[in-house]
């Protein structure tokens, strides 16, 4: 005997709406696993531009000692020089080499002399720490990175100002409770403590 035709249509009925079901529970899956995934991306991002910041300031820090060698350069081949062209003569050679000597030390101390100014012109100019806590401490609303860089660039023209330091000095501001960051998706808002702490109390229930 074969089963009837009602039998058939309902167990039909329930694998499709079974089926139906699991579709919409992996779309599901699906969506979650791919804004985690979006999230992620993002922060990896973020991590891959402090890495290439962190590298650039290891290779400044690594090169300032190099510099000092090159004003020396130039002592070898006269020395070599004098050498070869006056051998019959050392006494020559011999009072020669001081000059040099006393040329490059002068060179020095020239060089000592002109870049105090330098020193202390650059040295009167605001830290970059201090021209992003006084731009969050001026904001209402919190602010991205990028807003804060542009901000900065046309406030102060004059400097170089990267979004990728921008970044790391306000993560850095964030890990000595100097800042608060937040999230709106996939975008990481900064807001000074103190614009944060009126914030929270203005919205505070009255009781």
């Amino acid at each position: 005997m074969t089963d009837s035709p009602v039998t058939i249509i309902s167990v039909t009925s329930q694998y499709a709406t079974q089926v139906a079901q699991d579709l919409e529970l992996n779309t599901k899956e699906q969506e979650r696993i791919s804004a985690e995934l979006s999230a992620l991306q993002a922060q990896l991002r973020i991590l891959q531009d402090d890495q290439n910041v962190l590298h650039s300031i290891q290779k400044t820090l690594g090169g300032r000692p190099l510099a000092a060698p090159t004003t020396s350069k130039p002592l070898p081949q006269q020395a070599s020089g004098k050498n070869t062209t006056a051998r019959p003569a050392p006494s020559k050679t011999a009072a020669k080499a001081p000059n040099a000597k006393k040329t490059t030390a002068q060179a020095k101390k020239a060089k000592a002399q002109g870049a105090k100014p330098k020193a202390a012109t650059t040295s009167a100019q605001p830290t970059l720490i201090a021209l992003i806590r006084t731009h969050l401490d001026q904001q209402k609303e919190p602010r991205s990175a990028a807003e804060v860089t542009s901000a900065l660039v046309q406030a102060h023209p004059q400097r170089t100002i990267k979004s990728t330091v921008v970044r790391t000095t306000l993560e850095n501001l964030v890990a000595k409770s100097q800042a608060h960051r937040s999230k709106q998706g996939a975008s990481v808002l900064y807001t000074s403590v103190a614009v944060q702490a009126a914030t929270e109390k203005a919205a505070a229930p009255v009781i």
